[in-house]
């Protein structure tokens, strides 16, 4: 079975990764900084790049508009409790797709047809019809409307859950896509702050 050029380009790509590979495989199991990120999976973020870090160093979790979902919580809870983490960050970004549908509007693309849906910059539609699956209905897409309050309510959210200990601060940012920066948002800070 011939590979798509996508997964040779994967592989090629890994194949150089691990001639440069050196000591990494050394790495300690926990992050060797002791915080964790929580953040949205858009191509465009690359935390590694804007927060610093290196192999080894933090935990990175990633989902759709970096929601504090209960497997995000459930992967923070991990974090802390059996890899030490010490410290949170919430970073939600710029110019994302959450913010482009509701979860009506998903649903209702998926009842239709399971194939790629197109935007035309105002409306989302199905190019091709039929195959769909009522299940999207049922679904919280954990969709945003506004950058700041989504970040804020992801702090509160984790900050209340009863598995979450009141010793872990949590702070919240966005980051522009436009220029890399990151910028707090001090009510999700202070939401999250350890008590």
């Amino acid at each position: 079975m011939s590979r798509s050029k996508l997964v040779t380009e994967v592989m090629d790509a890994n194949a150089r990764y691990v001639a440069e590979f050196g000591d990494k495989g050394q790495l300690a199991l926990p992050p060797a900084r002791r915080f964790a990120v929580l953040t949205c999976m858009d191509a465009r973020l690359d935390p590694a790049k804007y927060a610093g870090l290196a192999e080894g160093d933090a935990h990175v979790i990633r989902n759709a508009g970096g929601r504090a979902s209960d497997d995000a919580i459930r992967s923070l809870v991990i974090s802390h409790k059996l890899l030490s983490t010490l410290e949170w960050f919430v970073v939600h970004h710029t110019d994302c797709g959450m913010e482009l549908f509701t979860d009506d509007i998903m649903g209702t693309l998926l009842a239709d047809s399971l194939e790629t849906a197109s935007f035309d910059g105002t409306t989302w539609s199905n190019p091709k019809h039929g195959g769909g699956d009522p299940s999207g209905l049922f679904i919280k897409w954990h969709t945003i409307t506004d950058q700041a309050s989504s970040v804020v309510q992801d702090v509160k959210r984790i900050r209340s859950h009863p598995l979450v200990p009141a010793t872990i601060p949590i702070y919240g940012y966005i980051y522009d896509v436009k220029t890399g920066r990151l910028m707090e948002v001090p009510e999700a800070t202070e939401a999250g702050k350890a008590g």
